[in-house]
């Protein structure tokens, strides 16, 4: 045999023995990872439908990512791009509320508190009242049975200063938010939002959610100017700029409401449908200040005078606080326990109950806790210390309404499935939709053999839908599960709820 066959020959059996190397998929490819110990077919079914549902013209151009996690030990069974950071949407809600749960107590309560400083004689006081806020985001609210909603909180507040020996006040109703020295706004919420309802700040003195009403006429056809005719409640240091149209009946709101915090100078755009009366929500600019501004006016109705104009102070403003001695207590207004408040969040996806809850926790893990920043910082170094990875975790607020806060799936199946082996675990399910019946997700699945079975917080902005919570195995193991979906494409929001619908089916017949 020539030299260069014997040479040719054993450079190919070499080759032919060398080791062969795994084949990893490029970075750009989803992820998944199964155990053997959930039904494998059931698994590759599962992965299957997230795989057609990624390939679809849904969501083609975009990101699926999928957790489920074993909440009895941890064990992520399903992981589907679950380690890309994405946006949460509201989903981030559950991780705030477990948190406030954890640490508050399902008990535990709000506390605002009427009070006045100076002397009181012949039912003068020459002093101010204050009312004190403790960052209570119920306060006021229409949503909680046997609790006072706005006009009642004020009458009762009247009657109380009244009870006190006073008739009439010279000096200032004071809304002290001084609780909170920071502008409390996360700074990566859109501009867009911040005049709207879902984009009110928070204060440490909420009140009626700080939310108003803004009602108009509808003009006589398709194009032409909506009438502003007022607000409610009453505001007169509110200047509103309309530009609003009148839109097809049946439409429903389009408007938006341009402003800022403490702006009172405020901008009314977008459309509103053709037909009757229509108003939209807005939100307060100040609403320590509307709260002293509120009172005062109930008791100017009640037959009594404040020589003053009324004040506020925090939140961004100074907290220098006029005072004419110590203060002394009127009433003290305790909020719904710790449980109705986080039902209300979860059920109704209330931002501003979840930046209050953020705000909250944070102070209770450390006192010298002073923004929304420090406040994420100690939600984290609360689940990192139980073992959490949190590699990913990149929120910016405690509601998800930032467009640019981001977590992985894993952190959030990581963080529920933590939360499910504690003893207040179920509390906090309770707090929960579930899907096909209740909250958010009410008609999510319905028909479907999900329906009534998977507890579940929906989160949606532009281009965003995601899904969290917890659902039970056919063998009854409990799951923690995460779907999100980011940069679906514009338009195809039927077609991504039903690919949603489709893995709900599937995590059910998981076995």
């Amino acid at each position: 045999m020539p030299v260069f066959s014997i040479r040719l020959f054993f450079f190919l059996l070499q080759a032919l023995l060398q080791p062969v190397e795994p084949i990893t998929p490029e970075p750009s490819q989803p992820v998944r990872v199964t155990r053997p110990s959930v039904d494998s077919l059931a698994v590759q079914q599962l992965v299957s439908l997230v795989d057609s549902f990624q390939a679809g013209p849904a969501v083609r151009y975009g990101t699926v990512a999928l957790s489920v996690r074993r909440v009895s030990d941890g064990q992520e069974l399903v992981n589907y791009n679950a380690r890309q950071s994405l946006p949460s949407a509201s989903t981030l809600k559950l991780i705030t509320t477990a948190t406030a749960l954890s640490v508050l107590g399902p008990n535990y309560s709000y506390k605002t508190t009427l009070e006045y400083d100076g002397t009181i004689q012949d039912s003068v006081l020459t002093g101010n009242v204050y009312i004190r806020g403790s960052g209570d985001p119920s306060l006021g609210s229409w949503r909680f049975p046997g609790y006072y909603d706005l006009p009642g909180l004020l009458t009762y507040w009247s009657a109380q200063i009244k009870g006190a020996g006073i008739r009439e006040i010279r000096g200032r109703i004071v809304g002290d938010a001084s609780l909170y020295t920071d502008l409390t706004t996360p700074d990566t919420w859109p501009y867009g939002d911040l005049g709207n309802y879902y984009g009110a700040s928070l204060s440490a003195l909420n009140i009626n959610e700080n939310l108003y009403r803004v009602f108009f006429r509808p003009g006589k056809s398709v194009g032409a100017s909506a009438t502003y005719l007022r607000t409610d409640p009453v505001l007169p240091f509110l200047s509103l700029r309309n530009s609003v149209t009148t839109d097809e009946a049946g439409t429903g709101d389009q408007v938006t409401i341009l402003g800022a915090p403490f702006q009172t100078q405020q901008w009314l755009t977008g459309k509103v449908p053709l037909g009757h009366e229509f108003s939209v929500k807005g939100a307060l600019p100040d609403p320590a200040y509307f709260a002293a501004y509120a009172l005062q006016q109930q008791l100017l109705n009640d037959h009594m005078t404040v020589s003053d104009e009324p004040l506020s102070a925090g939140g961004g403003l100074s907290v220098a606080l006029p005072s004419t001695g110590k203060r002394t207590l009127i009433y003290e207004h305790k909020s719904p326990p710790l449980t109705d408040l986080i039902t209300q969040t979860n059920f109704q996806s209330i931002n501003l109950y979840a930046e209050a809850l953020l705000r909250t926790t944070a102070l209770t893990l450390n006192k010298s806790t002073r923004t929304t920043d420090a406040s994420i910082s100690q939600l984290v170094e609360y689940w990192r210390n139980k073992g959490v990875d949190l590699q990913g975790f990149r929120i910016k607020d405690g509601s998800g309404l930032s467009t640019v806060g981001a977590l992985t799936a894993s952190n959030m199946t990581g963080i529920l499935s933590s939360v499910g082996r504690e003893p207040l675990f179920p509390a906090f399910l309770e707090t929960i939709p579930v899907v096909g019946q209740t909250g958010t997700v009410r008609n999510l699945a319905k028909g479907t053999i999900a329906a009534g079975k998977i507890r579940a917080k929906s989160g949606s902005i532009e281009g965003v839908r995601a899904y969290a919570g917890y659902f039970i195995t056919t063998r009854g193991e409990r799951m923690s599960f995460c779907i999100q979906v980011n940069r679906f494409t514009p338009g195809q929001n039927r077609r991504v709820t039903a690919g949603i619908e489709k893995v709900f089916v599937g995590l059910i017949k998981l076995s």
